[in-house]
């Protein structure tokens, strides 16, 4: 009996290691004052899909080459999973413990793209108030959590596809 790579290891390791790197790179946009730079703040999505591809791409080495499309969207998917679980859970130590204004940078953010936008005040303080309440920290870690789950599944359909290689049948 063969015995086949677990895809909770595989997903374990890259996870964590993805997260890292996500941490490590969040915490240089916090220090430098870049976190409000959207394209900048997006290039943490090239770290999730970096992860996702060497962990798809590892799994498929230690099962001999091959690895079938439901593998390769679990392991994904324990990747992204793992990755939302870790990242949230330091953005909330980073918000509470290191740097408690980076939740009002960002609603200052959102008022100036409304302002922007030629909104009138009453809009936007309506807009604010609304907001404000998605901007408690509980809430803030299960947005994070699941943003990162459903990107990362949508991202490990895609490139489970092009990564499988499926057993031939009479092997």
């Amino acid at each position: 009996m063969e015995e086949q790579t677990s895809t909770a290891r595989v997903a374990l390791k890259y996870g964590i290691l993805g997260s890292v790197v996500i941490m490590v790179y969040s915490t240089i946009l916090n220090v430098s004052g870049l976190s409000q730079n959207k394209i900048l703040s997006a290039l943490s999505f090239v770290f999730m899909i970096a992860a996702i591809v060497m962990a798809m791409k590892n799994f498929r080495e230690q099962n001999k080459g091959f690895m079938s499309y439901g593998e390769g969207l679990g392991v994904g998917s324990l990747v992204s999973a793992i990755m939302g679980l870790l990242s949230s859970a330091f953005t909330m130590f980073y918000i509470q413990f290191i740097d408690n204004t980076l939740l009002t940078q960002s609603m200052d953010q959102v008022r100036e793209d409304m302002e922007r936008r030629g909104m009138d005040d009453s809009q936007i303080d309506q807009a604010m108030e609304y907001s404000q309440k998605f901007m408690s920290p509980g809430v803030v870690f299960v947005m994070g959590v699941f943003g990162y789950v459903l990107t990362g599944f949508i991202i490990s359909l895609i490139i489970a596809a092009i990564i499988r290689r499926d057993k031939p049948i009479f092997e």
